[in-house]
């Protein structure tokens, strides 16, 4: 087994794919859509494994319905469910966006905490969701998100290694520079999508090839 590349080394990888990769992903975003915090924070609560595609057809009737978290705190489990059943886990996901919404009244003035540790403690939400909503909807960087396509992707091209999404964003954090964190999980997740595709890879394709090494192995 080839020696861990050492931690410059790694902030050194970090920053030239990071440079590859806004090259080729140069309007990267969060690919669900969304009008304010509040709606972010409900899609990405919905979209816990869930296709961000099944949530962007459902969430239209949902904001039209509860535009945002004061309008959410005042509905029933019940009929919100009724708004979101094609998504999977669409009854405890609903008593999460209820459940959300009421604490951010309540607990929080109205308007969302802008901490992790204060985000978390609202129903249905991890720090994955926590950095989505503190990064896409306020540009503030607390951390990086780790979804199914990083965590794959970073360990193929050695920024970080193991199955721990918690662990490998702590990893994540010491290499990729700080203002670049909610970037950097966007590209990934983008390239992931469109070129390192779990079951079928386009390693042909891909510009960061050189850095992995399935895809320097691989025979085409």
């Amino acid at each position: 087994m080839a020696a861990r590349p050492s931690l410059e080394e790694r902030k050194r990888r970090a920053h030239v794919i990071g440079e590859i990769l806004d090259r080729e992903y140069p309007e990267a975003k969060c690919a669900l859509n969304y009008e304010t915090p509040d709606q972010l924070l409900f899609a990405t609560i919905l979209s816990a494994q869930c296709t961000d595609v099944r949530v962007n057809l459902t969430t239209p009737a949902l904001f039209k319905k509860y535009p945002s978290s004061k309008e959410m705190a005042k509905a029933k489990p019940e009929q919100v469910e009724k708004l979101v059943k094609s998504i999977n886990f669409f009854r405890n996901k609903a008593k999460s966006l209820v459940g959300a919404a009421k604490m951010i009244q309540n607990e929080f003035g109205g308007s969302l905490p802008l901490s992790i540790d204060e985000m978390v403690k609202l129903p249905g939400v991890g720090r994955k969701t926590a950095n989505v909503v503190l990064g896409d909807a306020f540009n503030q960087q607390h951390g990086v998100v780790v979804d199914t396509h990083v965590k794959r992707l970073v360990n193929l091209i050695g920024l970080a290694e193991g199955d721990d999404p918690v662990k490998l964003e702590l990893e994540l954090m010491q290499i990729v520079a700080k203002p670049l964190w909610t970037k950097f999980s966007h590209w990934l997740i983008l390239h992931g999508r469109k070129i390192c595709i779990a079951r079928r890879p386009k390693c042909e394709e891909c510009a960061i090839r050189k850095y992995c090494d399935f895809g320097k192995k691989r025979v085409f």
